[in-house]
């Protein structure tokens, strides 16, 4: 069945979901006056320019110029389509949607995102049914309750298990009628070289992967004995990315809010033991380091402050040395926990409990502090042990972007080897234009891949014509009485900014008479482009009586005229010259503004 959905629907959604209770789901806001403010969740940022009106039921960021309504804001920030975004919310919110029987055409135009989501729920059923309702499943369940997990986390988690076979789940989607195209897009079978498909995993446990929104985007499996490889994920799909995604995100949310802090683990097993036994504000990663996207999204979405829960062992290291710029770079506050050698997360708290865990915390000391006191523990502090300290710390240290922050962990790595620092600072100069090369080349790797580079990301400087424009436009949102002067006064014929013209001919068809209607207008117009630049007049808050209003627009007016008869006599006296060139240049000008108007 197709979702249709009428325009009443949409304002049903609309009044019942509030946008700051959606937006603070994911990202971390504070009170502003009637508003609220926060890190933008869509660039990286170290002040918060994004601001949330809950009277308004707008969101608009003023460092990168996103804005729009809820729908927006789950669009672009889950990286799906509208209906999805109407379907999510009218669940959340028990709203029905009417359904009409699909055509072909129909058919094909159905979300593949959706569908996946659909069916990856259902894959969690078979697994969690193979798990709990067949005798395939003890040996699984056996191994479970060994390890100490407790019936309710394995049910809360969504656990199962992924029977020995070739074609189990081959013949589950086969039984639901699942399209090859779909099923394939899953990740979860494999196209064999002949023909037909097999079970990408075969005699594991299974973890389902759900998103902030508690979708299932993937799966990964553990296997019961020693076979390799001991962890497998789900292949990149159009729902699932490594780089992005972290297990346990969706329930440790809360917490993370809550406390301010977030700890990071790097195995399922490892966030599962955690959980038992208090510790609910924990992720984990999924087979892949850390990446900007993952620091970007704790650093918005969940807590002030990481605890990386890395294995003490070389592995450990080498992950807590790829984070330190990470976190060092995007202005989050990171330390590391070491635990007494031997342990991970997952068989230390099994061992000695929550309470031993939380004094362990207590000692987790900075991430620079880490790297340099376990290169010490390795190289020791011979001279020939100090230098390779050194080397050590030179890529971490070029990583950093804050001067400031790096010359205090110099200042610092100096006075812990007593190296004079200068000579640290030649050595870390040593590097960076190799550095530098590096950085570049991959930033034209990622323009090349279409990503926006420096220059196209930043905004243009608007002139004071576009800015008294927006203001006038602003003025039309917020007081409706003004715009029968508008008309008669024909001043969209001197506006220059094509954005502004079409927001301000649809505000004179459709007047906002109240805050409430303010989302719904947003439904007329077609690009984003547009709806930013709707979001950021509506949530200014610029009070104007009627006759600042009146004002504005006389000063408006009366500058374009000026400037008009200015230009107009400029044409005169070249043509009374006959300097050509400059009545070329003149003529030029004067086309450009009939062509803007």
């Amino acid at each position: 069945m197709a979702i249709y959905i009428p325009e009443e629907k949409l304002s049903e959604i609309r009044n019942t979901a509030n946008i700051t209770d959606i937006i603070s789901e994911r990202v971390v806001l504070k009170k502003a006056g009637k508003d609220y403010v926060g890190l933008c969740p869509f660039h990286s940022e170290k002040t918060p320019s994004f601001t949330v009106s809950s009277v308004k039921q707008i969101f608009h960021c003023f460092g990168c110029g996103a804005g729009g309504d809820v729908f927006s804001f789950l669009m672009k920030h889950e990286g799906i389509g509208f209906s999805e975004a109407v379907q999510s919310l009218a669940r959340r919110y028990g709203i029905d949607l009417p359904e009409r029987n699909m055509s072909a055409s129909q058919k094909a135009a159905v979300s593949l995102r959706q569908q996946m989501f659909d069916l990856n729920r259902q894959v969690m059923a078979f697994f969690t049914d193979q798990l709990s309702g067949r005798s395939s499943g003890q040996k699984a369940m056996a191994y479970l309750e060994k390890r100490g997990f407790r019936q309710e986390i394995i049910t809360q988690f969504g656990l199962g298990f992924a029977p020995d076979g070739w074609d189990n789940l081959v013949r589950f989607y086969k039984k639901l009628n699942v399209s090859h195209s779909l099923a394939e897009n899953t990740g979860l079978i494999v196209p064999r070289k002949d023909s037909g498909f097999y079970d990408r995993f075969r005699n594991r446990v299974m973890f389902p992967i759900f998103d902030m929104t508690n979708q299932i985007i993937g799966f990964g499996g553990r296997v019961l004995d020693d076979s390799k490889p001991k962890y497998l994920n789900s292949p990149e799909t159009p729902i699932y990315h490594k780089s992005r995604s972290l297990y346990g995100a969706h329930t440790a949310k809360n917490k993370s809010r809550e406390t301010g802090n977030v700890y990071i683990v790097e195995g399922y097993f490892d966030l599962l033991a955690l959980y038992q036994h208090g510790v609910t504000n924990t992720v984990a990663t999924l087979g892949t380091s850390l990446t900007v996207e993952h620091v970007n999204a704790l650093r918005r979405g969940f807590a002030q402050k990481a605890f990386l829960v890395f294995d003490s062992d070389e592995a450990g290291l080498k992950a807590a040395r790829r984070s330190i710029s990470l976190f060092m770079n995007a202005s989050m506050d990171a330390a590391v926990i070491v635990l007494p050698k031997g342990y991970d997360p997952d068989s230390f708290i099994f061992e000695f409990g929550r309470e031993a865990f939380e004094k362990v915390s207590e000692k987790a000391i900075g991430m620079v502090e880490f790297l340099i006191e376990s290169s010490i523990k390795t190289n020791g502090l011979s001279m020939e042990g100090k230098v390779r300290v050194i080397s050590d710390l030179q890529q971490p240290l070029l990583e950093i972007n804050d001067n400031v922050a790096r010359s205090i962990y110099i200042k610092y790595l100096a006075e812990r080897l007593s190296v004079n620092e200068n000579a640290i600072i030649e050595k870390i100069k040593s590097g960076e234009k190799r550095f530098n090369q590096t950085t570049r080349q991959n930033n034209r790797l990622k323009d090349n891949d279409g990503q926006p580079s420096l220059s196209e990301s930043e905004p243009l400087i608007e002139s004071e014509m576009i800015k008294v424009e927006k203001q006038i436009v602003s003025m039309m949102l917020k007081s409706p009485e003004i715009l029968p002067e508008i008309k008669e006064r024909r001043v969209l014929d001197y506006f220059s900014d094509k954005r502004l013209i079409e927001i301000a001919k649809i505000v004179l068809e459709h007047p906002i008479y109240g805050d409430e209607e303010t989302p719904g207008l947003m439904n007329h117009l077609e690009s984003a482009d547009l709806k930013n630049m709707f979001a950021s007049l509506v949530i200014e808050d610029e009070c104007r009586d009627l006759n600042n209003c009146e004002q504005l627009l006389s000063q408006f007016i009366n500058g374009i005229e000026r400037r008009q008869n200015s230009l107009l006599s400029q044409i005169k006296s070249a043509q009374e010259s006959n300097d050509e060139e400059l009545l070329f240049e003149l003529l030029r000008k004067k086309q450009e503004q009939s062509v803007n108007r």
